[in-house]
């Protein structure tokens, strides 16, 4: 991140998607902000990114030299593990404990349906190994590595042609030795092998967990490099020397090199640059509090932010596999604009979670696609535009679109073209509100309190229902909004979590010896910030202990000041924390510590600031009018169109109208009005008064 000598006035960010890798450009002289699409490559992601960069340096007659950062998300590690298309995974771990993948937390995934199976181990049960060592739960060796038998079953994967070696030890994280040794017996006899222990990537109790985590960003290392190489080769090519720097799921950017040795860290890494993108948006428009609602190709995201600051939780699945990593609280369904339509075995109507993906895509993209899909459904009902999208550099195949919806859907149900697209869309609105219920109203939160932020490329086109779904009164679309992970990406913090799992009684005589804890992360943290050359002035860190009362299983965040307040402020931080998460307090319970977390991190200096929104009349943002559908009753309405960028600030657009830009599409629904702001956000107020 230290400047080369060179003057670089353009920040890029790239968000490669299922369907389409977006691009936003900011010059940091001028103010001035590119945004622009690029179908995406499944089967190498780095080429889209090429191909997007190439022609960004042409059309806005850029030298790479001038590029001085670029930022980018990805979703290359959960479509991997999606797809199962990883790594030939080992494991290497405690006798006794081979089975730890496979038996979990012996839950069943659905209590009452049996034809749901939990996945198979990322690593098959012939290359998880057992080695004879054992630690106690105070980090006292009971048995000593037996080195010969570790290099025996080495010399075993290393036969079998395994790829990666996850190396997994009871209570690694209190004592980590004989992990640090199997690691060098492991390099020595598997040069060329992606190797990473638990101890390193998770040093956390709950073993499960933590081999789960170790075992998956084993799983994904090799594959996980060979994109990064790619990446780096294909920037190099065009004469880019800025190093990438990847998002990572807390919503930090990590280097390169981070991302070699993390990739399981990078699960929620678009995603979670939409959200950091839309935290500055609500802050600029005035709002500390925001519902996060993200339509991409494939899946719809949401997420909550309260008081300016994302919701972040330690603990999710990805593709039903537990992932124990410092991330973006983020809801995913399966509901986006390639999600496809079918009808079961008893004639309902479905959508998603399987999607078209970016091929073949929605039928009426042209390329190959044959399912119907939530975009083909728009497409037929007039919503998206019929005859191009992205500023009329995609062709649209309009009849395609009511052609395959008429044939899979109408006539099996008997129903009309428009009634079937409709039904399509019905089913995928009240999938998504029911997502914004689960991350709210059953979390306690209120949503009405709560800005309706909308992005992804089909964020603003299902936004407007889903709000009116949801009871909601206000939807807010960001400028070019199907960008805004790309946008997200130019104002996150460099910033990784550094933690430790040490259970201690809280005493306050103890507390001298807790800062102790705090301190040794602190000093990781600072290494790390040194290794991705972030300046002194500039490191940040935050502070965090995970503590509970005696008995309980889980336990409570509680954030410390930079400062480290005294054991007496713990205590009352620790009680107002519990009460927040279940609504009471013991004072007379003792309390013990499980973790210690620090998170380094450098803050972003950038803005999500775009140009100004032009003045003058809303007559010059007219290109034409459109008829869409609006529902069953009121039917087909003649709308007129507008280019979003012309609306001038604070011009009310009355419904109906689809208002469009080069990213996505925005419906005003009759009885609502739409205004811009002076930061080029879309406003619609819903059920307004004013409203023809």
């Amino acid at each position: 991140m230290r400047d080369q000598g060179i003057i670089r006035m353009i920040r890029v960010g790239i968000d490669v998607g299922g369907t389409f890798t977006d691009f936003v450009l900011v010059n940091t002289e001028s103010g001035e902000v590119m945004y622009f699409k690029e179908p995406s490559t499944p089967h190498d992601p780095s080429e889209a990114i090429e191909t997007g960069l190439a022609g960004a340096l042409a059309k806005y007659d850029l030298k790479p030299d001038e590029i001085g950062f670029v930022g980018h998300g990805t979703t290359v590690g959960t479509n991997m593990v999606i797809e199962l298309r990883g790594a030939k995974t080992g494991q290497i771990t405690t006798k006794g404990f081979r089975d730890i993948l496979e038996i979990g937390r012996q839950v069943r995934p659905d209590v009452y349906n049996y034809r749901v199976v939990k996945p198979a181990p990322l690593a098959k049960r012939q290359y998880r190994l057992e080695v004879s060592e054992r630690v106690d739960v105070r980090g006292n060796i009971l048995i000593d590595l037996d080195e010969a038998e570790l290099r025996r079953g080495v010399e075993y994967l290393a036969r079998d042609g395994v790829e990666a070696v996850s190396i997994c030890f009871l209570h690694s994280y209190l004592y980590p030795e004989h992990e640090i040794r199997a690691e060098r017996v492991v390099r020595e006899l598997m040069p060329d092998a992606f190797v990473c222990r638990s101890s390193d990537v998770l040093p956390e109790f709950r073993e499960y967990e933590r081999f789960s985590t170790t075992t998956m960003n084993a799983y994904l290392g090799p594959k996980f490099e060979n994109y990064l190489a790619r990446l780096v080769q294909r920037l190099t090519s065009l004469g880019i020397s800025a190093k990438p720097y990847t998002i990572h799921s807390n919503g930090g950017l990590m280097s390169i090199d981070t991302v070699r040795r993390y990739p399981v860290r990078t699960c929620l890494s678009g995603p979670a640059a939409g959200v950091i993108g839309s935290a500055a948006v609500a802050a600029q428009a005035g709002y500390k509090n925001a519902i996060t609602f993200d339509v991409g190709g494939t899946s719809t995201d949401i997420s909550v932010i309260t008081d300016g600051k994302p919701h972040f939780t330690t603990s999710r699945e990805v593709a039903s596999y537990p992932v124990k990593t410092p991330m973006v609280d983020i809801h995913v369904i399966g509901a986006g604009g390639g999600s496809i339509a079918y009808i079961d075995d008893a004639g309902a109507l479905h959508v998603g979670p399987r999607s078209a993906g970016a091929v073949p895509g929605p039928v009426a993209y042209m390329r190959g696609g044959k399912e119907p899909t939530i975009t083909d459904a728009n497409v037929a009902l007039g919503r998206l535009n019929p005859v191009a999208l992205l500023n009329g550099t995609m062709p649209i195949d309009f009849e395609g679109a009511r052609r395959v919806i008429e044939e899979k859907i109408a006539k099996p149900l008997g129903m009309s073209v428009e009634q079937a697209a409709y039904g399509v869309i019905r089913i995928a609105v009240s999938n998504m509100a029911r997502a914004i219920r689960a991350v709210t109203t059953q979390r306690g939160i209120d949503m009405r309190d709560y800005a309706f932020i909308t992005f992804g490329g089909a964020g603003p086109l299902h936004g407007v229902e889903t709000a009116v779904e949801c009871g909601l009164s206000k939807v807010i679309a960001p400028k070019e909004p199907g960008t805004m992970c790309a946008r997200g990406i130019l104002v996150s913090d460099t910033s990784f979590d550094f933690v430790q799992s040490k259970i201690c009684s809280f005493v306050c005589e103890a507390w001298p010896s807790i800062v102790a804890e705090i301190d040794v992360l602190r000093g990781e943290a600072e290494r790390w910030l040194a290794s991705e050359d972030v300046p002194t002035s500039q490191r940040q860190y935050g502070n965090m202990l995970e503590a509970r009362y005696y008995g309980q299983n889980h336990e409570v965040q509680v954030p410390l000041s930079d400062s480290l307040p005294d054991a007496q402020t713990f205590l009352q931080e620790f009680e107002r924390a519990h009460r927040k998460e279940y609504g009471y307090a013991l004072p007379d319970r003792p309390i013990e510590i499980v973790n210690f977390r620090v998170r380094g991190s450098a803050i972003s200096s950038a803005t999500t600031s775009n140009s100004l929104q032009p003045d003058g009349k809303l007559e010059e943002a007219l290109v034409g009018r459109r008829e869409f559908f609006v529902d069953p009753d009121i039917k087909w309405v003649n709308a007129v169109v507008y280019a979003r960028d012309r609306v001038p600030v604070s011009a009310r657009i009355a419904g109906p109208a689809i208002i469009e830009d080069m990213s996505s599409t925005c419906i005003v629904f009759p009885k609502q009005v739409a205004s811009v702001d002076a930061a080029g956000n879309l406003i619609i107020e819903l059920n307004s008064a004013t409203g023809e």
